[in-house]
């Protein structure tokens, strides 16, 4: 009995080994079985898809002068027409608050019925305020106030109106600044960009246009902020190469060496440009006259074009204007 006993117990220790040993094959690979695979990470979103379209850039120009009767506001009308025969949509301000004219020189004065100050002050929206060119569909006018002060104009309500622009999709905002440091001025200078200074060749006007540089270096908000310089352009009007070759008028190089900037453009003296501004169109669109013609090229140069400066030396005179001094 002992002996078949212990047989009994050896051969339920052997059948406790095959057990475990059958359970290590079963939870072991077979041959080149890969072992299980990791369980699946969760699933990650894919990312975004780009935006297709590229929100433009706004880039606001003033123009402005020194001094009065220097074409400060032809030349306004001139950039922003030139500005939006490009595909540019541009809205050009008039700052001359008490005193507008800009409506007159783009023929639309009939059709000013509210004003910057009133959308400033809340009387109504700008989109009705903004009045479209009849000639390019991209070009706006907000005209200046006739009845109000120019303390009018605050610095708060101003950038809500460029801000305001700006979201509207407006490439160009040209500031029309009415001359000198009065309010208007500074307020027209404060936001900008780029600064187009308006000269006649002689020393009053120059003399002028060099304070409105110190200004435009001091007071400005990208002065303040530390964000560089206002980029600064001086376009010279009414300019005379017969008067500068006799010694009547500056030359090109007399201005850019007091003022030291770069000349962006110089407008020859023509009658066409009285007769155009009496006509309600900008003189830039009289393309047969050279006033009309160094507009343009002005408007090239601001926006990168290389353009050789035209109307800059006097007519060559004829034979007979030679032997007889005509």
């Amino acid at each position: 009995m002992n002996h078949e006993s212990e047989i009994e117990n050896q051969n339920a220790e052997t059948a406790s080994v095959d057990a475990e040993l059958a359970s290590v094959v079963d939870t072991a690979p077979e041959g080149n079985a890969a072992p299980p695979a990791p369980p699946a990470p969760e699933p990650v979103a894919p990312p975004a898809a780009p935006a297709t379209g590229v929100q433009k850039l706004t880039e606001i120009i003033v123009v402005t002068s020194g001094k009065g009767g220097v074409g400060k506001t032809t030349s306004s009308a001139s950039i922003a027409v030139g500005l939006a025969r490009r595909g540019k949509k541009v809205a050009v301000i008039d700052f001359d608050v008490g005193l507008r004219n800009l409506d007159l020189i783009l023929g639309c004065e009939r059709r000013v019925v509210y004003d910057f100050v009133n959308v400033i002050q809340g009387e109504c929206t700008l989109k009705q305020a903004l009045i479209k060119d009849k000639r390019n569909d991209t070009l706006f006018l907000l005209a200046a106030s006739q009845t109000r002060d120019k303390d009018a104009l605050t610095r708060e309500g101003v950038e809500r109106v460029l801000n305001e622009l700006r979201d509207d999709g407006f490439e160009y905002i040209v500031c029309d600044s009415p001359a000198g440091i009065e309010k208007g001025a500074y307020l027209a200078m404060y936001f900008a960009d780029r600064a187009v200074v308006v000269v006649n060749p002689e020393v009053s006007s120059v003399r002028d246009s060099d304070r409105i540089l110190g200004l435009l270096s001091s007071k400005t908000r990208r002065a303040e902020l530390g964000n560089g310089p206002v980029a600064q352009h001086l376009l010279l009007t009414r300019y005379n190469p017969a008067r500068v070759s006799s010694g009547d008028m500056m030359s090109i190089a007399d201005v850019k060496d007091i003022l030291g900037i770069e000349v962006v453009g110089v407008i020859p003296e023509s009658e066409g440009v009285l007769a155009a501004s009496n006509a309600g169109v900008p003189v830039i669109l009289d393309e047969a006259s050279n006033a009309g013609q160094a507009y343009e090229d002005a408007v090239g140069r601001l926006l990168g074009e290389q353009r050789p400066m035209r109307f800059v030396e006097p007519p060559k005179k004829g034979i007979f204007s030679r032997m007889f001094g005509g």
